[in-house]
């Protein structure tokens, strides 16, 4: 939640448009707003993916700053992780990457609710791309196309943002 509210309160000096934040609203509210207004940005966490159907313009990109392991105090995952490693298996792999990969394919869902959404799904972790468990990230993900040229990224955002402004919304 730090990271939410240090990016939301940097870019509302920053940028001229709505900067939301979970829980500074009701979710409901926040939903609202964010849906509402295409330019509106929407800061939060891992819980509010859950719940959340925007589909259309007004998402047009979903940031991931890290990649979403299960903390490694949970007794649970701890426990699953050791029962895998005792039965030969790679408990890492088996618990903890496989849980990140399903919260990452559940966050790019939030950007893709119809066949007519376009959008950008930004993983800044570093892992995805070069620890040995990134491939399997990334193969988790929704098929989609895959670069790590942020200059690319910013001329295609632009071009998705152009083409909804271009049907009205």
């Amino acid at each position: 939640m730090r990271a939410a509210q240090a990016a939301a309160e940097e870019l509302r000096g920053r940028l001229d448009m709505p900067i939301l934040l979970q829980g500074e609203e009701t979710l409901g509210e926040l939903i609202r707003s964010f849906a509402a207004d295409a330019r509106t940005c929407l800061f939060g966490t891992l819980s509010l993916w859950q719940g959340v159907d925007v589909p259309g313009p007004s998402c047009q990109l979903v940031v991931m700053d890290r990649v979403p392991f299960p903390r490694p105090d949970d007794p649970l995952m701890s426990a699953r992780q050791k029962a895998v490693e005792e039965a030969g298996g790679n408990g890492f792999m088996a618990v903890a990457a496989t849980h990140a990969a399903l919260l990452m394919a559940q966050g790019a869902g939030r950007l893709v609710r119809a066949s007519g959404d376009r959008g950008i799904v930004a993983v800044l972790d570093p892992r995805v791309e070069r620890a040995r468990y990134g491939s399997f990230l990334r193969k988790s993900m929704p098929e989609f196309w895959y670069t790590t040229d942020r200059n690319q990224v910013r001329r295609s955002l632009a071009a998705i943002d152009a083409a909804a402004k271009a049907q009205g919304a």
